[in-house]
């Protein structure tokens, strides 16, 4: 995908090479722990509010303060690797292209922070660990990523190519549109009230995040090259709650799933991607999450 460069309209924070500086109050995850946080790095979009700071509060610590990153420019921070330009220039592209949108709803917009961290590093919502993937933080509003994902993602899970981790970019940012608008918070609220419903309820924000990461990348149609649409839908499939389950050797079970089948997030992001227009990404009509009608 051809994007244009970043500018200085992106938020960046670099917590890489920071001397370790991230045990704060809430101290290291234990293994246990780790494992649960990668079964949710697999499937992308991890909500840490629902397991970072539930395993924080269960060894009785409360969840840390993210830290400030290093001193930098921003030019230093999104050209430490190719991974990080590309992560830098998705958010550029996010940003112009969802700004305008929320513009004309009459909501007020505001751009998410990318935060780059190696290994381990703090968010709003408490620890952040290579194991869990790219994740977003609504407490700050962060997007958190460490690069080395995207190898692993691609030697790991067969979704190499540029477009896939634009498509994880798209997807975190999904989580972002959600969180502005006011959808994460009447998710939780929801599972609150009803917890037999609450990973039906998961499978749609995690669709519907799948669904806007299309239509982020329908509206930018004149970046994406050959191939593209492939990489994005064959990671979609990878990422599917079955086939990470059968990977595992585990027998899928559809209960148990938080972010949907493979062929669910396939279809939300083919729908995202064949109509660019957000208000088609209603994943909670009844059904909805089922397919793509």
């Amino acid at each position: 995908m051809r994007l244009d460069d970043f500018d200085n309209s992106i938020e960046v924070e670099d917590q890489r090479g920071g001397g370790g500086g991230f045990g704060g109050p809430g101290g290291k995850i234990g293994c246990g722990s780790l494992i649960i946080a990668l079964v949710g790095a697999l499937v992308f979009g991890i909500n840490p509010l629902q397991t970072l700071g539930t395993l924080q509060n269960m060894q009785g610590s409360a969840p840390p303060q993210a830290l400030p990153g290093k001193p930098g420019s921003l030019a230093e921070s999104c050209t430490v690797n190719a991974f990080s330009r590309e992560s830098c220039n998705a958010l550029a592209s996010l940003n112009k292209t969802w700004s305008p949108l929320f513009a004309k709803a009459g909501i007020d917009f505001k751009a998410p922070k990318l935060v780059f961290y190696s290994r381990e590093g703090q968010s709003g919502c408490g620890e952040a660990q290579s194991a869990m993937g790219p994740f977003y933080c609504p407490a700050d509003q962060g997007i958190y990523i460490d690069t080395d994902f995207y190898t692993e993602m691609d030697k790991q899970l067969g979704a190499g190519g540029d477009f896939a981790r634009a498509y994880v970019m798209a997807h975190e940012y999904g989580h972002h549109v959600q969180n502005l608008v006011g959808t994460s918070e009447q998710v939780t609220e929801a599972q609150r009230r009803n917890p037999p419903m609450a990973n039906r309820l998961s499978v749609k924000l995690e669709l519907q995040a799948d669904c806007y990461a299309g239509v982020w990348a329908a509206r930018n149609k004149d970046k994406i090259e050959p191939g593209d649409i492939e990489e994005g839908l064959r990671a979609a499939h990878q990422i599917g709650d079955d086939t990470l389950m059968a990977s595992a050797g585990r027998s899928p079970v559809e209960s148990a799933f938080t972010h949907g089948s493979s062929a669910q997030r396939m279809a939300w992001l083919r729908k995202g991607l064949e109509t660019g227009n957000e208000d088609a990404c209603d994943t909670f009509s009844t059904g909805s999450a089922q397919g793509t009608q």
